[in-house]
């Protein structure tokens, strides 16, 4: 992660729990003005619930949609999902395009997919191979 993304995250969850903070508080005062409302009427207790505040669910919301966009900018780029255009731009760009936010080269990159088929053998013509024995036994290179 970049440091903006990690610097916006943070924000992001301060304004979370400033916002969890806040709720709580505002709970515990409502809460608080019921029990003195009850025993000042005498044990006569209104059914009334009072909602949050709008300025704490909007802080909320603000709050999980700039920790969503931390998180988001932190995140790596996607890869292609089809084989050749992964594979092309290996070819490409190298390791140049494998490289993380730290500059350090991604731990699952493994280089040329294609390295497997053309280090391999090709076809082995064993009648050359026969006659180039053949000729070197003539030589007397088998002779030692």
């Amino acid at each position: 992660m970049t440091w903006i993304s990690k610097a916006t995250t943070i924000f992001g969850l301060v304004l979370l729990a400033h916002a969890c903070y806040s709720a709580q508080e505002y709970s515990a005062l409502q809460s608080f003005r019921a029990a003195t409302t009850a025993s000042t009427l005498l044990g006569s207790t209104s059914g009334t619930t009072v909602s949050l505040p709008i300025d704490i669910a909007i802080e909320t919301v603000v709050a999980i949609a700039v920790t969503c966009l931390g998180l988001v900018l932190g995140t790596a780029p996607l890869r292609p999902i089809q084989w050749h255009v992964w594979a092309g731009k290996i070819e490409r760009e190298g390791e140049a395009g494998f490289l993380d936010a730290n500059g350090a080269v991604s731990k699952d990159y493994i280089g040329n997919p294609f390295r497997a088929l053309e280090t391999r053998p090709g076809f082995v013509d064993i009648r050359k191979q026969r006659e180039e024995f053949s000729q070197w036994v003539k030589s007397d290179g088998g002779a030692q």
